[in-house]
């Protein structure tokens, strides 16, 4: 009878505890609504300053065209070629180590899986041969596992919808199981690199069905990796509760992880990896940065707006075969009438190509295979049709430097509906290929061991003196 009482006692006071707590937070959040015109006010920087001072806001002049802030020989973006003297735009194109993307591709998905070997492609510098290749994947298949009760322990707590913070989370509690956790030599953090890249799939897929259990009251199961399969058949393996997938499924999230995995130096997430590098941190607490880059919806979490967008776009236009029907749509769009009313068809146009995304034409054929596959050609040919349409409205309606096309991000949320993947993993899909390159750029950036970045900022801060100063 007394513990009863104790226990009821204890639910009570717990409920009480909580309700204080939701004060506390709605009265903070009053006074943070108060405070937010001081902060507008106090930040807003006058457009013509950054011309004034020649400040290229996003690290981007006019034209698009990056501020160099390095060197790299891991990958190369192409949109610009010279001829007789002139940079003049042309189709784009993607390097890895010296390959271009489209022969890698091509290369690897007529015989199996290539995500493997590109990796050991961007850690490395060449392709491996039979052997090198065995030895890599057997090694990364022994690193495909988690601490003693961490799923458990870390993941499967305080479940989230957001997977990518729930990621990070775990990258930062594995620094806890790491004894050499703070060693930068190159040797450890290959070490580190491959374990992290090994068990990203399991970081990702079980946080999520941690939070399908718990938030969306589903049934929960928890799948092992198979060590005789690739990673993309693992992670379509450990994502559906009977196992199963075909041959073309696995073959085109090979494909898409592959386009991922890298693009040059300067996109904001690498360039974060590189960031925090140059600082000397560790290898957990700087995936954790690069993660934190990538979940942004201006860049890894393009391809989500871009299934939301269309969402909404099949649900408003009532036949998706009339041009004229879906022009009109995509023109709200673009005037801020439609979707999050931003001004922008997601998924069109690129800040570092000029006429197309190599990934998307190389993309697109393997997801022409699999509407075909799963009967989603309707689909398919809405998609092709607000392709052509898009760059259309875009032109008439804004004033451009440069051709609109559309970018890999376009076709690959479409992929991942089809194969059955929930939007909670699209963004931690694209880390989970991506942790490739930023490795890579992390390894480089050691091997260099060049200065701390620091670039400057230019200060129009008015001071302040006379009758009203402090001192």
């Amino acid at each position: 009878m007394h513990r009863g009482r104790n226990r009821s006692g204890q639910r009570i006071s717990q409920t009480g505890q909580t309700v204080t707590r939701m004060r506390k937070i709605e009265k903070l959040k009053l006074y943070a609504q108060q405070q937010e015109p001081l902060v507008v006010a106090s930040d807003t920087i006058p457009d013509e300053l950054f011309a004034v001072n020649h400040v290229n806001r996003g690290l981007r002049d006019l034209n698009g065209k990056g501020v160099v802030t390095g060197l790299t020989s891991i990958s190369e973006v192409i949109s610009m070629k010279n001829v007789d003297g002139q940079r003049i735009p042309c189709d784009g194109e993607l390097w890895y180590r010296g390959y271009p993307i489209q022969d890698l591709v091509s290369r690897y998905t007529k015989h199996g899986f290539g995500y493997e070997n590109l990796t050991y492609l961007l850690l490395f510098g060449n392709l491996p041969d039979e052997q090198q290749e065995m030895d890599f994947i057997e090694n990364l298949v022994l690193s495909r596992n988690l601490p003693t009760n961490f799923t458990r322990d870390v993941i499967m707590k305080a479940p989230t919808k957001d997977i990518m913070n729930s990621m990070t989370r775990s990258i930062l509690t594995l620094a806890s199981y790491d004894i050499d956790a703070q060693d930068i030599s190159v040797d450890n953090v290959i070490r580190q690199s491959m374990m992290l890249i090994a068990v990203f799939p399991m970081l990702a897929i079980y946080a999520y069905h941690a939070y399908n259990y718990d938030k969306k009251l589903e049934s929960m199961y928890i799948h092992r990796p198979d060590p005789k399969l690739s990673t993309v058949e693992n992670i379509l393996l450990m994502l559906r509760p009977n196992q199963k997938f075909t041959t073309i499924e696995a073959k085109v999230l090979d494909a898409a992880l592959m386009l991922h995995m890298e693009h040059g130096g300067g996109n904001n997430s690498t360039f974060t990896t590189r960031v925090v590098t140059s600082s000397g941190s560790d290898t957990y607490a700087t995936i954790a940065a690069a993660m934190s880059s990538l979940k942004g919806p201006r860049h890894g979490g393009a391809n989500l707006k871009v299934m939301d967008m269309m969402d909404e776009l099949k649900a408003s236009v009532q036949d998706w075969t009339d041009d004229d029907e879906v022009r009109a749509y995509l023109e709200k769009l673009v005037d801020k009438q439609a979707f999050d009313k931003k001004g922008l068809i997601y998924g069109m146009g690129r800040a570092v190509y000029s006429i197309s995304d190599p990934r998307e034409r190389i993309f697109k054929d393997f997801v022409t295979k699999l509407a075909v596959e799963k009967g989603a050609e309707k689909e398919l040919a809405l998609y092709n049709q607000i392709e052509k349409l898009a760059p259309q409205v875009i032109a008439e309606k804004r004033h451009i430097y440069k051709g609109v096309s559309p970018n890999v991000d376009f076709y690959s949320g479409f992929v991942y509906n089809m194969l059955g993947i929930p939007k909670e993993l699209y963004t931690p899909l694209f880390a989970i290929a991506r942790i490739a390159g930023w490795s890579a750029h992390r390894l480089e950036e050691i091997v260099e061991a060049g200065k701390i970045m620091r670039p400057a900022y230019i200060s129009v801060m008015e001071e302040r003196a006379g009758e009203n100063a402090l001192f």
